[in-house]
């Protein structure tokens, strides 16, 4: 019986803790994953502020920031090829940024609006995402589509191609 009432106590402790959590910090492990017709590959050095209690999303904010020199795309020309500014233009646009407008609940998780900043364009972007946790990790997941010719990147066609898959996995810790 003394077991079982541990149990519930740490569950009741971790769901008020979630509850009463609303500033997280972004944990090692994050991974944007990119797929695209000319390349694939991921990012790191994400950074930045959330404030997110999934009970009041619409009181939610995103304000992150993408180290864009972090690609990685396993061959170390096509990286340096990404990073010129054919591509990304690291030297004169080192970060990619999202800062959210609004957030809401949709009947599998959520979904968040905002701007996304690429090479010094904005664009409104909508970033469907699901918040779920294992142990005291929590983890924002989300799948979307970005048109890399609206933000001036490489050669477009206006076929499919001028879009690159986008999956997002950033791991955050509650803030005390």
């Amino acid at each position: 019986m003394g077991k079982y009432l541990t149990a519930i106590s740490l569950l009741i402790v971790s769901a008020c803790a979630l509850a009463m959590a609303s500033g997280w910090r972004i944990a090692d492990g994050c991974v944007i994953r990119f797929d695209g017709k000319y390349a694939h590959g991921t990012f790191t050095g994400l950074t930045g502020q959330i404030r997110f209690d999934p009970e009041h999303p619409e009181e939610a904010h995103f304000d992150v920031s993408l180290d864009v020199a972090s690609i990685d795309t396993g061959i170390a020309l096509k990286n340096k090829h990404a990073k010129s500014d054919k591509w990304f233009d690291v030297e004169k646009y080192p970060r990619i940024n999202f800062l959210s407008k609004s957030i809401s609940r949709t009947d599998t998780g959520f979904v968040v609006c905002g701007e996304l900043e690429l090479k010094g364009i904005k664009k409104n972007l909508a970033i469907p995402f699901a918040f779920t946790s294992a142990g005291k990790q929590y983890v924002f997941c989300g799948k979307f589509k970005v048109n890399r010719g609206d933000f001036g990147i490489g050669k477009v066609n206006g076929k499919e191609s001028d879009s690159t898959a986008v999956e997002v996995s950033v791991p955050v810790l509650a803030l005390e």
